[in-house]
């Protein structure tokens, strides 16, 4: 399928109605490519836990669809973000693509601005066949408890909560049948955001102090990922490495520190999507 440019990102802030987007048509789209995104960005989290963040959905021009599944309720956690793969029809990536302009994103709707501090953003991209268009709303999915907005507002603010709600079900949405479930998702590179280590100050809830691991990757830290995130820093392991990296990993948790050119590192592993290369991308989420 061949893949058709990427247009002007547009923001939420002063772009034309979605009514004025073309048809979208995912056969326009290269397997690899990104057709409708979910993300949550910002909010009151440690710097490094912002570029490590996994989109909460992610559709692709050859109907897979990748999200986060649950999370086992243990501490420490899992080393890797539980994601996983299933597969719906380029005619249902359409129906979704066409669900998310009527639900207003990409326009200039005013979703105004809720009286929560510090929650984080939902961000909603689509591609269609002529361009991408981009919504964020903040504190989407927390109640108003400030009463800072009008009824416009939560009138708007409301299509996107139930958009959101009918792409976290989409068997639902889209009917029995419709959503193929094909397990977990098998990354071919992982990202890793390193941090110096620092003994916890509940070793004794850990059952000791955990034991290091030596990281198989690329040698740690890595480049700085961003300018505005000081001591966080990032390497991409690809091939064998990632392969290596993703097998140590399985048998870490959150809280292993990993052993690398002399020093022991705090790793929070993402492992890379489709339409991820490297650290490069994280950075643009911090």
């Amino acid at each position: 399928m061949a893949a058709v440019p990427l247009l002007v990102l547009l923001s939420s802030c002063g772009t034309v109605p979605a009514a004025d987007a073309a048809p979208p048509a995912a056969e326009a789209f290269g397997a690899d490519e990104v057709v409708l995104r979910v993300t949550h960005v910002g909010g009151f989290v440690t710097p490094q836990s912002i570029p490590a963040r996994v989109p909460a959905l992610s559709i692709y021009g050859d109907g897979r669809v990748i999200t986060e599944g649950p999370v086992p309720a243990i501490y420490p956690g899992p080393a890797l973000p539980n994601l996983q793969q299933a597969r719906i029809s380029e005619a249902d990536v359409d129906a979704l693509v066409k669900r998310a302009l009527d639900a207003g994103v990409g326009t200039s709707a005013d979703l105004g601005q809720p009286g929560v501090a510090d929650a984080a953003t939902t961000r909603f991209v689509v591609r269609t066949n002529a361009e991408t268009r981009q919504t964020d709303a903040y504190a989407l999915e927390m109640p108003d408890d400030g009463g800072m907005l009008d009824a416009q507002q939560k009138a708007a603010r409301k299509k996107l909560s139930d958009l959101l709600a009918s792409l976290q079900d989409l068997p639902t949405t889209l009917g029995a049948g419709a959503v193929k479930e094909e397990g977990g998702y098998a990354a071919k590179a992982v990202a890793a955001i390193a941090t110096p280590y620092v003994k916890p100050d509940n070793v004794a809830d850990l059952g000791g102090q955990p034991a290091p691991v030596d990281w198989p990757g690329p040698a740690l830290p890595g480049d700085q990922l961003n300018a505005s995130i000081v001591d966080v820093t990032c390497v991409t392991a690809t091939g064998d490495e990632a392969t290596a990296a993703l097998a140590a990993a399985a048998k870490a948790n959150a809280m292993t520190p990993w052993f690398s050119g002399g020093k022991q590192w705090s790793l929070l592993l993402r492992p890379l999507l489709p339409d991820e290369t490297g650290c490069v991308d994280l950075a643009k989420q911090s």
